[in-house]
């Protein structure tokens, strides 16, 4: 018997069923957001290479502070990835809202073929339904002794 998409079983149930779906292309948000604290990062480094200065140029008489490169770099990592992850994730969404625009609505079909056992048919066919006093005697008479129980006895 050969597996191929078209074949069905000798014994088998075969439902088919149809609905609707939409179909559109999304962002990955991830993706947007990494972006964006990747670009954040960039930024933070850029500004404070930029904006650096030494000791010297501090005027202490006015109550200037001097802050080391990696200081100012992490004040402005706290601020610059922040809004690199918002501007990215706006955009992403901003996306996301032109390509519900663009979604089309398309017939899907769905076909569910299961094979039946055929040794548990035919079995169930041939023996017929057992009386409530047979099930019981069965269950009776097929007891199980915990391990705890066979130290007792």
């Amino acid at each position: 018997m050969s597996n191929t998409p078209g074949d069905v079983p000798e014994r088998a149930v075969e439902t088919e069923s149809s609905g609707e779906a939409i179909v559109r292309r999304a962002p990955k948000y991830q993706s947007f957001l990494l972006i964006g604290v990747v670009v954040g990062l960039i930024v933070a480094m850029a500004l404070t290479l930029i904006f650096q200065r030494s000791p010297e140029e501090l005027d202490a008489s006015k109550g200037e502070l001097y802050y080391s490169p990696m200081q100012v770099f992490g004040f402005l990592l706290l601020i610059c990835v922040p809004i690199g992850v918002a501007l990215f994730g706006i955009l992403a969404w901003v996306i996301d809202l032109r390509a519900r625009r663009r979604s089309t609505v398309v017939q899907v079909g769905k076909v569910e073929v299961r094979p039946i056992d055929v040794e548990t048919s035919d079995a169930a066919e041939a023996q017929p339904a057992a009386s409530a006093e047979e099930t019981s005697r069965d269950v009776s008479s097929h007891e199980s002794v915990s391990p705890n129980e066979e130290d007792t006895k």
